[in-house]
């Protein structure tokens, strides 16, 4: 049977960057170091096969550090955490390493800086989200209001309206955030932006690429997890820039191909924590199933690196 024609457009910068690398590396060099089991307090990226292939190698994930036992390494996830997590891991004398990224630890040094100064933190974010709770957790209960919308910018209740500074978890939409800070300026003309932008490179990045790539698609797959935001963004950045069917899938098995019957061609991207490997097998599926012809939708080149924490690099 003849193979049907697929122009397949693959965005770049896509799939993993440099805070997710770091993590990732700080559990493998940790069990290298000190052996299975290390504990990890929440996944450490969102991203099943990543934590699956982790879990393999020893690494115990758990939700909270009372799942721990005291004679074990334990390593908090690159979303970061509130500052009670490392302060009770010291009250129980645990080795513990921090894989926040540290880009996150930036928005956490730029909060407390905010409240030394006496301002009252406006953060821009998901709630419940893990980097969204640790961000918070930086300051005393009251200190950092939350906001998700424009209409929350309304609602909220500050203690003095010309004493705030606002921060943002870093994996939101551009586009999004940006409606929230002109109703925050907008409300609070005193009020404090960061020196430069919370919302992360990489996700900065992707974005653009996918905004790049969507008009030229029929459709278009985000590799990623349903509980990643920065890859949920990237669907709803696709479908915003007009892609008239934009769908996250986390391997090529979700790929429902009965909604895809007629395209012409395809997007592809990844969400940050989505390693190399399952994009190459959404894009293995496509080629399995048309006469694929591939085009880069390249808007930006990334050479960031981090360092993992020195007690990882100093023998055991």
């Amino acid at each position: 049977m003849t193979k049907l024609p697929l122009t397949l457009y693959l965005a770049a910068p896509r799939g993993f960057c440099a805070g997710v690398d770091r993590a990732i590396k700080i559990v493998e060099m940790a069990l290298e170091k000190w052996g299975a089991p290390v504990y990890v307090r929440h996944e450490i990226v969102h991203n099943k096969f990543v934590v699956d292939g982790l879990r393999d190698k020893g690494a115990v994930f758990v939700e909270e550090l009372s799942e721990c036992p005291d004679d074990r390494p334990v390593i908090f996830s690159a979303h970061g955490v509130p500052k009670s997590v490392p302060s009770a891991a010291q009250a129980r004398n645990m080795i513990y390493v921090d894989a926040t990224c540290p880009l996150v630890s930036k928005v956490h040094i730029e909060a407390q800086r905010h409240a030394d100064a006496g301002l009252q933190i406006i953060m821009i974010g998901h709630a419940g989200h893990p980097e969204t709770v640790g961000t918070m957790g930086q300051l005393p209960d009251g200190d950092v209001l939350l906001v998700e919308t424009p209409a929350d910018v309304a609602q909220v209740a500050v203690r003095d309206e010309g004493r705030l500074a606002y921060v943002t978890q870093t994996t939101l939409s551009v586009d999004d955030t940006a409606d929230i800070v002109a109703a925050l300026q907008a409300r609070f003309p005193a009020i404090i932006g960061p020196h430069k932008e919370d919302i992360c490179y990489a996700t900065t990045n992707r974005q653009e690429a996918v905004k790049a790539m969507a008009p030229k698609c029929d459709a278009m797959l985000v590799v990623g997890a349903p509980n990643s935001s920065n890859s949920k963004r990237l669907v709803e950045v696709g479908a915003r820039a007009g892609c008239a069917y934009a769908q996250l899938v986390q391997r090529a098995d979700d790929i429902d191909w009965r909604a895809l019957d007629g395209i012409g061609s395809i997007g592809i991207t990844a969400g940050a924590s989505a390693p190399e490997v399952l994009i190459n097998e959404v894009i293995d599926a496509f080629k399995a199933r048309y006469d694929v012809t591939t085009e880069l939708v390249e808007t930006a080149q990334e050479n960031v690196e981090f360092k993992v924490p020195r007690v990882l690099r100093q023998p055991a």
